[in-house]
């Protein structure tokens, strides 16, 4: 079988000589090259004059100039036309060393030996999916496995990949989604400019890569689409209750099963529960004084019946969500006003709003391995280079402005960026340009739409909080009053309330939320003693503020949680939990290293990474490939086992 990855074959009569030149005029050129290596199966491009000057987050040309990337089309024109003429065959694997130096060659830097063997299972250059639940006796693991019944608690972007693992496993499963359809945040989040802050070529599954992205920073229809045809395609729709609740779930201890109440009445009853539901999807709306007679709405639950054209808007909020919005509405409205308590720190994106141009998917579609190096190439400047900056040096000073040297040349730079968006405007300097260290809130990136759209004449940024409300508009905290016809919150999630609503039962009636209070705290972000046979997926300590993606990590979780579930059933046992001493080590740990990184730094005001006493809970303070290997294999001697009665 032809690796998948290995380009779609085609003929003169489909692509002529003119027809690929053209669609070169769109691609990454570094990229394009070790395609090229992989057709011609020739190494001397690596020491060619043709390459990469440089690396930078969603730089996909390499800083190389135009003459040269000129040059670089004519070549890798007659590589594929020859590729093409002698019928598309499959490349042959290059060796491990080769990888390695397409590897340095592509990111202009030596990418050390612990990150190459998870670099090449995201990239799945042989086509195989290492990830997959792949037993060595699948008809046995199938029979062990059917009588392990598993609920899965939520059917966004993690709660759909577990379902596929686990049905590639052979454990019997229901998915309870609250939702009507698939894809969690990018179900419930509609409202204008929603948008993907990852570059989707990389924000898919390793497994399931798309050719067909319209733009590289996907809008909230295309990724809700995405995941739409990845649930139909593996089957997982069948097996999804829609519109339904999971109001908690109870541990029995005798019969080793748990009792899961839904909220039409019904229990279910399964060996094993994952909990899928995330930590963005309880918004989060400020208890205000007064009440507004307008139409007012969170913006995860946007009312699409409201027209705002002409309108006089209030946005709460400009964080993630409001960055996104405000851009997106403003030309529409009469007048818009924007309160905000802090200013976010953005660094430049142009691709922000990009359009994919065909040329782009053709060769995704057509030349070999592209689109895996491609990824790649998205990968690795966000890979564990931004824990440097969020590093605090003690010794730095003044931490109120950075929290160490990287970490104020970073201030330096997205400084400047900054305040070349707003020339002429220096009224608008002071509002948009944080006073705290960067990086230690959600960074925003931008092509410059945001500031842009501060600068327009019916646009106001009021840096402040909300005092109370009027019939007929938003009064802030200076007293001032902004007068609206509609009132937006854009005012995040209640992201340290994890699982909330559902009430989950342990062992002698432990109260998993109640035992976390405003500590939520999991192995490995996954597990917690007393609570047999529970997982969870993007769970305490595993969200990411330092590079990466949300769906490399659950790729993580998921193989780790299938691997628990395999031994419960192929070893014949009841329960299994973490041992309490290595779930209270793994915490003494993740709380010591996020002390000391920016997201905790004491002079940061109004982050929703803090909980109430100014401790983060949520983050992951690890690099990718640690987490990575510490969740490749389970180690059985973490757990404690409960072998049948």
């Amino acid at each position: 079988m032809r690796n998948p990855h290995a380009g779609l074959p085609f003929t003169t009569a489909d692509a002529s000589d003119e027809d690929i030149a053209v669609a070169l005029e769109d691609v990454s050129i570094p990229t394009l090259l070790l395609s090229c290596l992989h057709m011609s199966g020739d190494t001397a491009i690596l020491d060619g004059p043709l390459r990469p000057q440089g690396l930078f987050l969603n730089e996909v040309q390499g800083y190389m100039s135009e003459e040269d990337k000129a040059a670089a089309r004519l070549f890798a024109l007659d590589v594929i036309k020859d590729w093409r003429d002698r019928g598309c065959p499959e490349p042959e694997p290059p060796r491990r060393d080769v990888v390695k130096a397409m590897m340095d060659w592509l990111v202009c830097e030596d990418v050390p030996d612990e990150y190459v063997d998870m670099l090449l299972e995201e990239m799945e250059l042989d086509g195989g999916d290492a990830r997959a639940a792949a037993p060595a006796d699948p008809e046995a693991a199938a029979a062990a496995a059917a009588a392990l019944p598993v609920v899965i608690i939520g059917c966004g972007m993690s709660g759909l990949l577990a379902a596929i693992r686990l049905q590639e496993a052979g454990f019997p499963y229901v998915v309870i989604e609250k939702n009507e359809g698939v894809g969690g945040t990018w179900w419930e989040n509609t409202y204008p400019g929603a948008r993907v802050d990852v570059g989707n070529h990389f924000y898919c599954y390793s497994f399931e890569p798309s050719d067909h992205w319209t733009e590289f920073f996907a809008q909230q229809p295309e990724l809700q689409a995405y995941f739409q045809g990845v649930m139909e395609r593996h089957g997982v729709d069948r097996h999804v209750r829609w519109g339904t609740e999971v109001l908690g779930a109870t541990w029995d201890d005798d019969a080793a099963t748990w009792s899961v109440a839904l909220d039409d009445g019904e229990t279910l009853t399964a060996r094993a529960v994952i909990s899928a539901v995330g930590q963005l999807n309880r918004p989060f709306v400020p208890d205000v004084p007064g009440a507004f007679d307008g139409p007012s709405f969170h913006t995860a639950r946007w009312d699409h019946s409201v027209d705002l054209t002409g309108k006089r808007v209030v946005v709460v909020g400009a964080g993630a969500t409001g960055f996104q919005l405000v851009p997106a509405i403003a030309e529409a409205v009469e007048h818009l006003t924007v309160i905000q308590r802090t200013a976010q720190w953005m660094f430049p994106n142009p691709n922000y709003h990009e359009s994919v141009g065909p040329g782009v998917r053709w060769a995704l579609r057509h030349l070999p391995f592209y689109g895996r190096w491609y990824r790649f190439l998205i990968f690795w400047p966000g890979c564990d280079k931004g824990l440097v900056t969020a590093e605090v040096d003690p010794d730095w000073e003044p931490q109120h402005q950075s929290v160490s040297e990287v970490n104020d040349l970073t201030r330096v730079m997205f400084t400047d960026w900054i305040t070349s968006q707003v020339e002429g405007r220096p009224d608008l300097v002071d509002k948009v340009v944080p006073d705290y260290p960067p990086t230690g809130k959600r960074t925003l990136q931008d092509n410059g739409s945001w500031l842009k759209t501060l600068c327009r004449r019916n646009v106001d940024l009021v840096r402040s909080g909300v005092d109370h409300l009027e019939a007929d508009g938003v009064v802030d905290s200076d007293g001032v009053k902004h007068e609206a016809d509609v009132v937006v919150w854009a005012t995040g999630f209640r992201v340290n309330d994890m699982l909330l609503p559902m009430e989950i039962l342990g062992r002698d009636g432990a109260d998993l939320r109640a035992r976390w209070g405003i500590r939520p705290r999991a192995y490995l972000g996954m597990t917690v003693p007393d609570f047999p046979n529970f997982f969870m997926l993007y769970g305490p300590g595993t969200n990411l503020a330092s590079g990466g993606s949300l769906i490399f990590h659950s790729e993580c979780e998921v193989r780790y949680t299938v691997q628990c579930l395999q031994a419960l059933a192929d070893g014949g046992l009841a329960a299994m939990e973490p041992r309490p001493d290595r779930h209270d080590e793994w915490y003494e740990r993740c709380q010591a290293a996020l002390k000391m990184t920016v997201w905790a730094s004491p002079h940061i005001e109004h982050n929703f990474y803090k909980n109430a006493e100014g401790d983060v809970h949520g983050l992951s303070p690890w690099r990718l490939v640690d987490f990575w290997q510490w969740t490749r294999q389970v180690d059985l001697d973490d757990f404690v086992l409960t072998s049948r009665r």
